[in-house]
């Protein structure tokens, strides 16, 4: 049986002006994304990555084509309905987490859905359950300072998943995290595909991502140039393994 579409991105276009001459950010970008997939996409600095994640997250909107979630095309909606979109339908993930400082574990996963506004003891009881999910049920009254890295980032899946959205995007998720916490980190990822059929677009530099996800895409110049195979990005995260390990 096949599974639902999640995300269809078609003929997606992005165009800015710098002045008067129009520079392309993306160029035609053709992607589907199914329930329980995690996707990776691949590219260097300035290939559209992070224009591609914030068209599909409805931080901003293509010039050309279209994207949809859940069927839903998000150029038909109107700035409220699209602000009502980012909060329900989809979950951020960031480089450098952006957590709270002043708010504990608990306090920064309960955010979203306080905006969104679950009645406080629901959301304290859906916010103490994601943190035992990713393995933080003893830290919820840790502010992020007193959290390592690799946990800060376990607090972002957390609250990312606090509205049971449709799609979560990550924007280079394990760029501020060293090889053992980003292995831990997919671990985590992978087992939200498996056990809650979570999907996740994830934007990385990093081999050790690519080689966990169920398909990876190199972008370049806007437009996604060919499918990385699963051997080969195996290849790269093994090589990443052995010069963390102290073999190289």
């Amino acid at each position: 049986m096949s599974r639902p579409v999640v995300v269809q991105a078609t003929g997606l276009a992005r165009e800015y002006r710098h002045g008067k001459i129009p520079v392309s950010a993306l160029n035609g970008i053709d992607l589907t994304v199914s329930k329980g997939e995690v996707v990776g996409i691949v590219g260097p600095s300035g290939s559209g990555k992070t224009t591609l994640l914030n068209l599909i997250g409805g931080l901003d909107r293509p010039t050309k084509g279209s994207v949809a979630v859940d069927g839903v095309d998000l150029g038909q909606l109107d700035d409220g309905r699209l602000a009502d979109y980012r909060l329900h339908k989809v979950g951020f993930i960031f480089q450098f987490y952006n957590l709270i400082p002043a708010l504990t574990a608990l306090e920064n996963v309960e955010l979203p859905m306080s905006l969104a506004r679950v009645p406080k003891l629901e959301r304290a009881e859906r916010a103490r359950t994601l943190l035992k999910t990713v393995g933080l049920e003893n830290r919820t009254g840790h502010t992020p300072d007193e959290l390592s890295g690799g946990e800060q980032q376990r607090v972002a899946v957390a609250r990312a998943l606090s509205n049971n959205p449709s799609v979560i995007l990550g924007d280079e998720p394990t760029g501020d995290l060293d090889s053992r916490s980003a292995e831990a980190l997919m671990a985590l990822i992978t087992s939200l595909r498996d056990e809650r059929q979570a999907t996740f677009i994830l934007v990385t530099h990093d081999p050790i991502v690519v080689s966990r996800c169920d398909r990876s895409y190199s972008v370049r110049d806007g437009r996604i140039i060919r499918e990385i195979k699963k051997e080969e990005s195996g290849k790269l995260a093994d090589n990443q393994r052995a010069m963390m390990d102290g073999l190289y």
